[in-house]
């Protein structure tokens, strides 16, 4: 993978890594506004004021920032790894997406949160466009 493929998967990893820092900030009342308007948004009912303040509902979403900060940091740090790599690499990487994708879309629509697949989707997109057209995925001969 090179050129504009190359940047285009460096600024996708840079957007997984901002939308961490995003949720990470969920979890404290001062950094929380735009998660709150976040689920504001995905929710497919008007959400309680205070809902962020359940119990474990601000260590939940904090932990998932931290996760996607460092899924988007890990995978940055590993592009030129995987790409030495091959097409196995790729591959692999690609069914991980595509777990993510599935798991998190059925859990998104079974909790109310369905219009959370519109933004994954867009996600998953952003991610198969340059792994597709670059052709990474194929065996090298």
């Amino acid at each position: 993978m090179s050129g504009l493929w190359k940047t285009w998967m460096s600024l996708w990893c840079w957007g997984v890594i901002l939308f961490g820092v995003v949720l990470a900030g969920g979890g404290l009342p001062a950094t929380d506004v735009a998660v709150r308007t976040l689920y504001g948004i995905l929710s497919s009912t008007p959400l309680p004021d205070g809902f962020m303040d359940a119990p474990g509902m601000r260590f939940s979403v904090a932990l998932m920032g931290a996760v996607s900060i460092g899924w988007g940091v890990t995978m940055l740090n590993l592009l030129p790894v995987i790409h030495a790599a091959g097409a196995p690499a790729w591959r692999g990487l690609t069914f991980a997406l595509a777990t993510w994708f599935v798991i998190d879309g059925a859990l998104s629509a079974a909790t109310g949160f369905a219009l959370n697949n519109v933004p994954n989707t867009a996600l998953a997109i952003g991610y198969l466009v340059p792994v597709i057209a670059s052709g990474v995925l194929k065996a090298r001969v």
